[in-house]
């Protein structure tokens, strides 16, 4: 059984000896799907306890925005995603039509097609598509995380154990949020939506805090967001086709100005 980087999940890979300690002794061990689901369950269910915590949080914008909680739960079902949801969210509760909501979630999705790319790159080429297609559904940043880290070639069961805790972790919480916001008095409801707030600053924050680039294009994101909703220009246009526009110009603006160097150049450069 082999470790990973962080030596805490054991990955058993097909006709290899392992050994947690160099001490102990080599003992063989095949890898079966089986076995494979369960380790998924085992390594998703910490991102399931943190997916309801946020979805908790989430569940609240939905019953602001007129979502009941099977809805909620359903919607959570369909679409893992936390900034994706939060701007279907706000753009249902801000009147916009469904052409915009798609166009959004489109936009607010997009690197998880980049992530079930090179996530394909990790399971055999014999691997079939309909196993490709079902772990693209639920690439999420934490279960791609966890996948990607796997040793060797990635056996797509390990993904579905993941999955089988993560989701409905996600979607119950968001259910969850819905009623409780429901029963919870309005001045309780109010204090619980600033959390969601709270979780989108921690994810801007820390790369932010890295790189100069990601800092200074998330205050300039505030500013023409603030001018876009003050122009008159722009004044017949809604708050969804505003948000869309702008999150297109400056994520192309980013990307053709400041390009991501592979750590690989970066290393030879240095």
């Amino acid at each position: 059984m082999r470790y990973n980087n962080a030596g805490l999940f054991p990955f058993p890979v097909i006709g290899e000896s392992f050994s947690p300690t160099p001490d102990k002794k080599v003992v063989t061990y095949l890898e079966t799907n089986r076995t494979c689901f369960r380790a998924g369950i085992r390594d998703g269910i910490p991102i399931a306890l943190g997916y309801f915590a946020v979805a908790f949080t989430l569940g609240i914008a939905a019953r602001n925005a007129g979502f009941t909680a099977f809805q909620a739960f359903v919607e959570s079902l369909t679409n893992n995603a936390s900034a994706g949801e939060y701007a279907v969210f706000s753009l249902v509760a801000a009147g916009a039509g469904l052409w915009e909501v798609a166009i959004m979630t489109l936009v607010a999705n997009a690197r998880y097609l980049l992530m079930s790319c090179s996530l394909s790159q990790k399971l055999s080429p014999d691997t079939p598509l309909r196993h490709r297609m079902l772990i693209a559904f639920d690439v999420t940043d934490e279960i791609f995380g966890i996948s990607i880290a796997v040793p060797g070639r990635l056996n797509p069961w390990y993904t579905y154990g993941a999955m089988a805790v993560a989701i409905p972790g996600w979607s119950v919480g968001t259910c969850l949020g819905v009623i409780m916001g429901n029963v919870l008095p309005l001045r309780l409801v109010s204090a619980l939506s600033v959390g969601l707030y709270g979780m989108f600053i921690a994810i801007i924050v820390p790369p932010s805090r890295r790189s100069k680039i990601v800092g200074g294009l998330v205050l300039l994101s505030f500013a023409l967001s603030y001018a876009a909703a003050r122009w008159e220009a722009l004044a017949g246009l809604s708050s969804g086709v505003k948000t869309i526009i702008l999150t297109v110009v400056i994520s192309l603006a980013a990307a053709l100005l400041f390009p991501v160097k592979d750590e690989e150049t970066e290393e030879a450069a240095s």
